[in-house]
């Protein structure tokens, strides 16, 4: 059956274009709505994810046709969009910018996958007509792209927004949607560091922003023009939902979930769940035990920038430590791998990490892996049978000092940077992390094989207490008392 989902992909010509802040504004105002927004975010991006999810009211999910088949990519943005009143998908890069020179992967095929209309933001910045040609270009550059209006970003003023207006009329036949000026707070209203934005986590200053933010929809977006165009977008075809039965959580799998760790994809927790795992938030600040569970999930986040409380919970880290020598399953990307090796040395500053691993990193002042990897398994491991080949993606500043022992990971790195040597995923009895992020949707064995492995550990561990247990319970053999007289016989 075809069904009407209202939707807009924001775009731009390249990174830093406003996207993000024109997507935010926008989600404002439809908040004021009181809409039911679904949102998206193309690409392996968790920060701006976030962002998006704050101002939404609802959890945003990634789009990205490398890590995930496109089919199912479609098929994920209708299961979550096809009861929204609107669905708004921030765009990466530029819109034609993809994994090669024909553009694979890139906001424009998504836009094509999806059918859904474009808007471009852009930096209007010391331009005038010669946006005009570059948006002229784009137009041309693939018909198949329906872009379909423009939001002006960094205006200097009414003389600017008009000649700009009038050339677009003359030359592109698309409509002005909006015209943010060029403000002073503009460029300060999300602040960043080093992978980009800070996290919303983190963010302290959440009310002045959501005034700014409404204040530039109110005042320099055409919310009405933005809302019909998504009207406009042509129905989708849906396949009949089928509901699968959850399974009754078998297991609990504790995960890292605080204002160091945040970059966890739904589907990936949501995978967990449907194996049947109790999610149980596990804080690396504040929780000094690890609470009874059958295995670990540690995702990414930025441990650099809260290493000094990190290392202030040291109990944390000896549990964990003795957990892994115990046998318990335990994952980690990016954030986690830092958190689980020897030491961490960021600003000429040592941290003693929990010290699973043998290694010692290094924050750099550049990436040192930054895009899509494509890994193979080649060494038996708990969560991938050796041959599984492996699409994820890095963005890390840290780097192994020195070389280390090779012997000890599991994955061969054909694409990407990874721990470096053309190694990533080291391994230690049950616990394996990587520099590379996975998605559920794309690694489809890893869930089932975490969940796996925590029934594996419940059971073992259930073992042996009962074996303790009746160990305990049996009656000790009689102690004769001896008299004096006897002892000294």
């Amino acid at each position: 059956m075809n069904i009407r989902i209202p939707r807009l992909l924001v775009a731009g010509f390249s990174g830093d274009s406003g996207k993000t802040i024109a997507s935010l504004s926008l989600l404002t105002a439809l908040r004021q709505k009181e809409l039911a927004i679904a949102v998206f975010k193309k690409g392996p991006d968790y920060i701006d994810a976030a962002w998006l999810s704050r101002f939404a009211g609802s959890e945003a999910r990634n789009l990205d046709t490398y890590l995930v088949d496109p089919a199912k990519v479609r098929k994920s943005f209708l299961a979550a969009a096809r009861r929204a009143d609107f669905a708004l998908i921030e765009g990466n890069r530029g819109i034609f910018d993809g994994k090669d020179a024909e553009g694979t992967h890139s906001t424009a095929e998504l836009a094509k996958l999806l059918e859904v209309p474009v808007v471009l933001v852009v930096n209007a910045t010391k331009a005038t007509r010669t946006l005009a040609a570059l948006i002229r270009g784009c137009i041309d550059f693939d018909p198949g792209v329906n872009i379909a209006g423009v939001i002006l970003n960094r205006v200097a003023g009414r003389r600017h927004e008009k000649i700009i207006t009038a050339a677009l009329e003359k030359y592109c036949n698309v409509p002005v949607l909006g015209v943010i000026p060029k403000l002073d707070r503009n460029s300060a209203l999300l602040p960043g560091r080093h992978l980009g934005l800070i996290t919303p986590f983190e963010f302290e200053g959440e009310s002045l922003l959501q005034q700014q933010l409404s204040q530039i929809a109110r005042d320099y977006l055409d919310i009405d023009s933005l809302t019909a165009l998504a009207d406009s977008a042509v129905e989708l075809e849906v396949e009949d939902e089928t509901i699968s039965s959850a399974k009754k959580p078998t297991v609990r799998v504790g995960y890292f979930k605080d204002a160091v760790f945040t970059f966890y994809y739904p589907e990936n927790l949501e995978a967990l769940q449907r194996e049947g795992a109790e999610l149980v938030p596990v804080s690396s600040l504040e929780d000094d035990v690890l609470p009874e569970i059958d295995a670990l999930y540690i995702g990414g986040g930025f441990p650099e920038t809260h290493a000094e409380k990190l290392v202030k919970n040291a109990s944390l880290m000896q549990a964990v430590r003795d957990a892994v020598e115990n046998g318990l399953p335990v994952y980690a990307e990016c954030g986690g791998l830092i958190y689980l090796s020897r030491s961490l040395t960021w600003h000429d500053q040592r941290y003693s990490m929990a010290e699973v691993f043998p290694v010692d990193l290094v924050m750099n002042t550049r990436p040192a892996g930054h895009g899509y990897t494509l890994m193979r398994a080649d060494r038996s491991n708990p969560f991938f049978e050796p041959g599984t080949t492996l699409k994820g993606h890095e963005f890390h500043y840290s780097t192994v000092t020195g070389r280390f022992d090779e012997t000890a990971t599991c994955l061969s790195v054909q694409t990407g940077f990874g721990l470096g040597q053309q190694r990533d995923g080291l391994l230690y009895k049950n616990c394996l992390a990587c520099f590379a992020h996975l998605h559920a949707d794309g690694a489809e064995k890893w869930a089932p094989a975490l969940a796996a492995n925590a029934a594996a550990y419940r059971k073992n561990v259930k073992r042996c207490k009962k074996k303790a247990n009746k160990k305990a319970s049996r009656p000790r053999p009689a102690i004769k008392t001896l008299r004096l007289a006897e002892i000294t016989e």
